[in-house]
């Protein structure tokens, strides 16, 4: 965009009265100190945004004399079409004007901010302004022109290690979302690594002292001495067991058929007295000779059946008290006492043996969180590498972008970061010539230091404006801007000149 201005004109604006200004393609205005030189700049951006030239309110009333209103209009030129605008302030309240038609504040405010960015035309307008915006809008300025290097481009220009390891992760998550991720992780296993190295050394400290003083391989031996002697012991009372189990068996049958001999004594005295009745049980009619033979050889068959039932008890009794009389009770308390001594001896080797094991265990419990301790060290590890790639990923981000910028300067420095102790980079931005802050510049220097910004905002936006170069007598040479040049100088004694060559 192109943007020239053709005239201007002031209606009593500050000290002018009346004043047309004809802009050529390099404007001077001279004269003494208090002859209206900077207000012509400042009726501009009065006109355009109702402030000074370095953005501030701007009272337009004149100062050494009374008027009713104030008027400034602005012929300029737009990529090669012509725009009058004006603005009128007349008893406190403001007319705009396009093209000489009235118009809303809005309406006139759009047509700017069509034309181009106020702190972008202030910037290029008037070289001084820039260095009155925040630092961060200063910034913003000149980096939307310079975009950030891509992320393959950082990530080649890192070292191998760390470019390798975020090409892969970029893949699935952004980068912020990366360092949220592992700061997160870190955050956490910061916390169990310092647990895991606890209890590892807890149970190593545990391990020490539950070692055991005895060897394992001479308890072994021993306990298997006393087992070997229990063996034999069992031998004899197993032997014996079975001998006075069948002993206690048939003396058990014997007394149990004594008893059942005992109660069959007892039943033959009723069963031999029983008395042959001749008449019927039931009707009480005698019986006649028949029935009561049968009732005769009825009694004899029982008493026949009970003598050979009884007998045959007798008999079974006296064949267990045959083999029970081949069989002797053996006694094996001696041996179970043994038994019991040896197992006491055994007691305490046991516990020794028991301790080897536990022992054992503990150690499998020291391998296990060391491990546990080793791969959380790993991870933890793993989490560090990526932030610090991440952060190395930011500080070349941030070295190339200054580069870019820096490319652009020929006498300028431009610093856009900080670099903190942890590694991290920090927004800032500065501006130094010859090693030395704007604030610090003398009026010459702050005037070619600006007038270099002021070159590369317009090439870079590829926006063109007339420059103002106020205090210009303080500068012998400087880099000829593009765009017209408007050239303001203190000439001593002298009253307000303007000239604008063709």
């Amino acid at each position: 965009m192109l943007i020239k201005f053709k005239s201007l004109n002031l209606t009593n604006f500050k000290s002018h009265q009346d004043l047309t200004v004809n802009f050529g393609e390099e404007t001077k205005i001279t004269g003494d100190n208090a002859k209206g030189k900077s207000s012509i700049l400042e009726a501009i951006t009065w006109l355009l945004y109702g402030t000074d030239a370095l953005g501030s309110k701007l009272d337009p009333s004149p100062v050494t004399y009374e008027a009713e209103e104030t008027m400034v209009s602005l012929l300029l030129n737009v990529d090669g079409k012509d725009l009058l605008i004006g603005r009128e302030l007349k008893k406190g309240k403001a007319k705009y004007y396009i093209n000489e038609v009235p118009s809303k504040a809005t309406d006139f405010n759009e047509v700017l901010e069509k034309m181009f960015d106020k702190n972008l035309f202030l910037s290029l307008f008037n070289p001084n302004y820039f260095f009155t915006l925040k630092w961060t809008d200063q910034r913003e300025m000149i980096l939307q022109y310079v975009p950030a290097p891509a992320n393959k481009e950082v990530i080649k220009a890192l070292p191998k290690a760390q470019g390798e390891a975020l090409a892969e992760l970029v893949k699935k998550h952004s980068l912020a979302d990366l360092e949220k991720i592992h700061r997160s992780n870190k955050t956490k296993l910061d916390k169990q690594y310092i647990a895991a190295q606890s209890r590892t050394k807890t149970l190593k400290e545990q391990l020490e002292d539950n070692a055991p003083t005895v060897p394992l391989e001479s308890l072994q031996a021993e306990e298997k001495q006393l087992l070997n002697q229990i063996k034999e012991l069992e031998k004899v009372t197993d032997s014996a067991g079975d001998t006075n189990r069948e002993f206690n068996s048939l003396q058990s049958q014997v007394l149990s058929l004594n008893d059942q001999i005992e109660m069959s004594k007892e039943r033959w005295p009723r069963l031999r007295d029983e008395v042959i009745e001749d008449v019927c049980r039931t009707c009480k009619r005698p019986l006649d000779d028949e029935a009561v033979e049968a009732v005769e050889e009825d009694k004899e068959k029982r008493m026949n059946e009970y003598k050979q039932q009884h007998q045959a008890l007798v008999n079974k009794r006296n064949d267990l008290k045959a083999k029970l009389a081949t069989l002797e009770y053996v006694d094996v308390s001696k041996q179970f006492e043994q038994i019991q001594d040896l197992e006491q001896k055994r007691q305490p080797i046991q516990q020794e043996i028991q301790k080897h094991k536990q022992f054992e265990g503990m150690k499998e419990q020291v391998k296990e969180a060391a491990e546990t301790e080793k791969e959380t060290l790993e991870s933890l590890n793993e989490s560090i590498f990526i932030i610090d790639s991440i952060k190395a990923f930011y500080a070349k981000e941030a070295e190339l972008q200054a580069e870019k910028v820096q490319a652009l300067f020929s006498t300028l420095s431009i610093n856009l970061f900080d670099e903190l102790k942890n590694g991290e980079v920090k927004p800032t931005f500065e501006i130094e010539m010859d090693g030395k802050g704007y604030k610090k510049l003398s009026l010459s220097e702050s005037i070619r230091a600006g007038l270099e910004l002021r070159d590369v905002l317009s090439e870079q936006s590829e926006v063109v404006t007339p420059v103002f170069v106020d205090n210009a007598e303080s500068i012998t040479k400087f880099k000829e801007p593009n765009g017209q040049l408007i050239i303001s100088r203190v000439v001593a004694g002298q009253e307000l000149n303007i000239e604008g060559d063709k």
